[in-house]
């Protein structure tokens, strides 16, 4: 088997004109970027149109594993493969970040037979949306610090000279991090306004811009006005008084606007069939809600009869927050599942050592599909098993897990060959799709926007399988402060480990009876939702021993190699 990049590159891409022209957009709703790149623009979503709307479908997965269970080759892959079938479809994915990419998960543009291509202009920068919300994110930090070292340098005379009201911001009340598109260990925890004139001197940190609000409210947000709207309610800061600071009271939200327009549009590229494929933010699903933008949903779904999207990690983490978050905002309302599933993801899932044997793991790890199945099914649509072939599977537990699936309540399962085969290989599980979408969809969120904060916690706790919920004193100090700040009925953005359905990564299968331990709260004003670190899941991720970047560089024609 060729590698992703040798597929991607031997590809005969098509012109993105034929493209944009199989999605239904017009020549002046998009505009080229590059050779194989559009942006489209939002007069791409219609005010009224008498064309029905498409259906959407959204992958996701079981708890995923180091292997890698093919989420993004699937969802490319169904999407090929409905193509195949005559229909007009379109994918909706998130933009890679650069961290995973030279860390350990490398690219995101799916793989073999089923990925978008360019793959190296996916996975490298792309059309630098990232890299605008890590420098609008960046400005209200420095605004931050010059607002507070000019108004403690200048003091009385501060509003007087510049004509500003002065914030008064508590250096030890600051809510706003800094953010970068890598993973860097050694800046989670940072203490600035070192040295003679540069402070007041605080402690700061960096996240990943994955974990930035300002990326989740280019994901959330549906025009630029939202946005701007939204943008100026980011909470900052707290000042001495505890009345909020918002990015509004500091002035800097029409500044982090402008960086921020064209980051609005969606990126127009295509599959290796030649399918439409919007790329748009790049939430991660673990420490954020996971899930491409309403804004690429939105054009998709006015233009294409089927729209498939995805959900970060397992069901219990992107999938999750595309329901109770994305869906709750948006307004739309999922046609089908895909849940993606293979035999070595089961085992080791299992938790069984090497002394059981195949099959023996393959029962155990069972549990953990039959709980992503009913997860599925808890918000009302119907959940279709895709097993990702591998070339090493034994026929008879290929055979065993579908049948399996069906038992445990599945609406349908088939074996995808999307990565070798491309298209045709997703053609059987991309008939299935179409039978479930035709089904009577009863979409439901697990909690109501009204329940208490608590409600909603317990609930979802509850669905992880946890007998309870362990609140630290300083994530109890943070729902009274978002209490007093009328900010606690928002809904929940659980950060944790994408390793286990519970918050520890060692509770394989379908764990019960543990209690979820609560670190931290964190609110998104703008964005509309509380993060809640659970366990010892980190903002800022960190580079391993053999990090992937060791592979990457350029080659005598100044083509890059060694992007997985």
């Amino acid at each position: 088997m060729r590698s992703d990049m040798d597929i991607s590159r031997s590809a005969s891409l098509q012109p993105l004109a034929d493209i944009a022209a199989r999605l239904g957009l017009t020549p002046n709703q998009w505009r080229l970027y590059g050779s194989h790149k559009a942006k489209v623009s939002l007069s791409a979503i219609p005010e009224q149109t008498d064309r029905p709307r498409g259906k959407l479908v959204v992958v996701t997965a079981v708890t995923p594993t180091p292997f890698g269970e093919g989420k993004t080759v699937t969802t490319i892959g169904v999407t090929q493969g409905l193509q195949h079938l005559g229909q007009k479809v379109c994918a909706c994915i998130r933009q890679p970040s650069l961290g995973p990419v030279f860390g350990v998960k490398g690219g995101a543009a799916g793989g073999g037979f089923s990925q978008v291509v360019p793959m190296e202009d996916l996975n490298l920068h792309m059309t630098g949306d990232i890299h605008a919300v890590t420098s609008a994110h960046n400005l209200a930090a420095a605004a931050i610090d010059a607002r507070l070292h000019h108004e403690t340098r200048m003091g009385e005379r501060f509003e007087r000279q510049t004509g500003l009201k002065r914030l008064n911001i508590d250096p030890e009340r600051i809510l706003w991090r800094r953010v970068v598109d890598h993973n860097d260990r050694a800046l989670r925890q940072i203490q600035v306004g070192l040295g003679q004139g540069n402070g007041p001197e605080h402690e700061n940190g960096f996240d990943i811009t994955a974990a930035s609000e300002l990326m989740a409210i280019l994901a959330l947000c549906r025009d630029l006005k939202d946005m701007r709207k939204r943008i100026g309610q980011v909470l900052l800061a707290l000042d001495v008084d505890g009345k909020p600071v918002s990015a509004e009271d500091l002035g800097v939200a029409g500044a982090m606007t402008a960086i921020m327009r064209d980051a609005i549009e969606p990126t127009l590229m295509q599959t290796l069939s030649g399918a439409p494929c919007l790329v748009h933010a790049g939430p991660f699903a673990n420490i954020a809600h996971g899930n491409s933008s309403i804004i690429a949903d939105r054009i998709a779904l006015a233009h294409a009869d089927f729209v498939v999207t995805e959900g970060g990690f397992g069901s219990d983490m992107g999938f999750e927050k595309f329901c109770n978050i994305k869906c709750r905002q948006s307004g739309e309302r999922p046609a089908a599942a895909v849940l993606v599933v293979t035999l070595r993801a089961l085992k080791a899932n299992s938790g069984l050592g090497d002394e059981a044997s195949s099959q023996e793991k393959l029962e155990a790890g069972f549990a953990n599909l039959a709980w992503h199945i009913s997860n599925v099914q808890g918000y009302g649509i119907p959940a279709v098993v895709a097993i990702n072939h591998f070339a090493e599977d034994a026929q008879q537990e290929l055979l065993w897990l579908k049948e399996q699936a069906l038992a445990a309540g599945a609406f349908g399962c088939e074996i995808s060959d999307a990565f070798s085969l491309g298209a045709e290989g997703a053609a059987a599980l991309a008939a299935v799709v179409l039978k479930a979408t035709a089904q009577q969809s009863e979409f439901k969120q697990l909690y109501s926007a009204d329940d208490s904060f608590g409600a909603k916690l317990m609930t979802l706790a509850e669905r992880y399988g946890a007998a309870g919920v362990l609140m630290s004193p300083e994530a109890d100090a943070d729902l009274a402060e978002l209490t007093r700040l009328g900010l606690d009925k928002l809904p929940l953005c659980m950060a944790k480990t994408p390793l286990s359905i519970s918050h520890d990564p060692a509770l394989k299968g379908a764990p019960r009876g543990f209690e979820l331990p609560v670190r931290r709260l964190r609110v998104s004003a703008g964005a509309g939702f509380i993060t809640v670190l659970t366990g010892n899941v980190m903002t800022m991720p960190g580079l391993g021993p053999k990090p992937g970047y060791l592979a990457i560089d350029i080659d005598d024609d100044g083509q890059i190699v060694g992007l997985a």
